[in-house]
């Protein structure tokens, strides 16, 4: 075992996480168990997002010493699937512990066949090391709905690897031999054998410093969705390697207010040429754009038919589907704030109102007939924009014992309900 593989040991962690999720119209508290690697002295932790998110209460860190410590989050990425916690070094130094870094390898380097390690707490069984080789060192995924419902892949690909990944695996690092992080651990495939996955240090390195300096990572968006050329481009009459399909467009989006549609092919994005020919190369394509500033407007040239034409888009800021989410513990509900883009995925008019993510059987909301997939759009006639608004009802509510009146959409219809005490 070679020094660098040593102290990668000392810098794995495990981490257990305390969480409130509101579900079935309560909340709901849970606890898990991930990895991470510690990445500087100063106390960063890199893991998943998954494993560490907003919604975690409690994280405590148990470092190689076996010695418990607390942490907090300091921001996470669910398009990456990536989260940066830090150490409370007061606790550190007070008790008089050392932490002892890992380190970047370069991950664009690697090759399949290339020996790896993943290192984590499988199943809770704390530093377990694995061994086995990069299988693909470019894997990508078409579906990008990740866990929780957030999205996750748009932005880059994967490296697979037959090293043994469990549950309690993500977040650890994937590392070589001389015991560089060359990837974090973050998926593998239930009831398969030698199928995980890691997201790349390439990728990793630059999410963990945004997220360091930032707390959060802001992205463009123009509402586009890329589509592989290969087999196609004799129907465009294209040469090979040139230019990405657009499969559709978001309806609302700066893309589709720019004119463009599903069909077009893009050549180039603010003057860089674009080849989008296999499915490998969408997520840097799509990266491309999210790097932009928000705000920016981007120059595509753009092949329609046997023209080809130029198209002004402005960028605005990524955001989510899943929205802001709360319980309504009295009523039973819990609801889930309408975000801009799971506006334009239901082609509503605005972001006005809450979707209903779960209702208890036998409280206010179930009796008054409100189902799962609802959107309640004002509450005594007051239009939610926030959900400040509903909060603020639903304490009027439990105070006053008075009966409230919401405006719900259900499958576009419009109905009056009323939640009776």
């Amino acid at each position: 075992m070679s020094r660098g593989f040593r102290q990668l040991l000392d810098a794995v962690v495990r981490i257990d996480v305390r969480e409130v999720a509101f579900e079935a119209g309560t909340r709901r508290y849970s606890a898990s168990i991930g990895s991470g690697v510690i990445l500087s002295a100063d106390g960063v932790v890199l893991t998943n997002a998954h494993v560490a998110s907003p919604r975690a209460i409690e994280l405590n860190i148990t470092l190689a010493n076996l010695e418990r410590v607390t942490a907090r989050l300091v921001g996470w990425d669910h398009w990456t699937d990536l989260a940066v916690l830090r150490i409370d070094m007061a606790e550190v130094k007070r008790r008089g512990f050392k932490l002892s870094p890992a380190r970047f390898g370069d991950s664009q380097t690697l090759f399949p066949g290339e020996v790896v390690y993943a290192v984590g707490t499988p199943h809770g069984l704390t530093r377990t090391v694995t061994r086995g080789i990069v299988s693909n060192n470019n894997r990508y995924f078409e579906d990008t709905r990740g866990i929780g419902g957030f999205e996750t892949g748009a932005f880059n690909t994967w490296l697979q690897t037959d090293a043994a990944i469990n549950p309690g695996n993500s977040g650890g690092p994937l590392v070589t031999e001389d015991g560089r992080v060359v990837g974090i651990s973050s998926r593998g495939y239930m009831g398969a054998n030698n199928l995980g996955f890691a997201i790349p240090a390439a990728t990793a390195k630059t999410v963990m410093e945004r997220l360091v300096r930032d707390g959060v990572i802001v992205r463009s968006y123009v509402g586009l969705v890329p589509g592989a050329l290969q087999d196609l481009e004799n129907f465009y009459a294209l040469a090979i390697n040139t230019g990405v399909l657009v499969n559709s467009v978001d309806p609302g989006s700066p893309a589709a207010k720019g004119g463009l549609r599903g069909g077009d092919i893009i050549l180039s994005i603010g003057g860089l040429k674009v080849d989008g020919r296999f499915p490998e190369q969408l997520p840097p394509i799509q990266n491309l754009i999210a790097s932009h500033p928000v705000g920016t407007e981007l120059n595509l040239s753009v092949k329609r038919g046997a023209e080809i034409r130029n198209f002004k888009v402005v960028t605005e800021m990524l955001e989510s589907r899943v929205g802001e989410e709360w319980a309504l513990e009295k009523w039973g509900l819990s609801v889930r704030k309408v975000s801009r883009a799971y506006a334009r995925e239901n082609q509503f008019d605005d972001t006005t109102g809450v979707v209903v993510i779960g209702v208890q059987p036998g409280f206010p909301g179930d009796v008054a007939g409100i189902a799962r997939g609802d959107v309640i759009l004002k509450i005594n006639q007051e239009a939610i924009s926030s959900l400040d608004v509903l909060r603020a009802a639903h304490t009027a509510y439990e105070a006053k014992a008075m009966p409230t009146l919401l405006e719900t959409q259900r499958n576009r219809r419009v109905s009056l309900t009323i939640l009776k005490p």
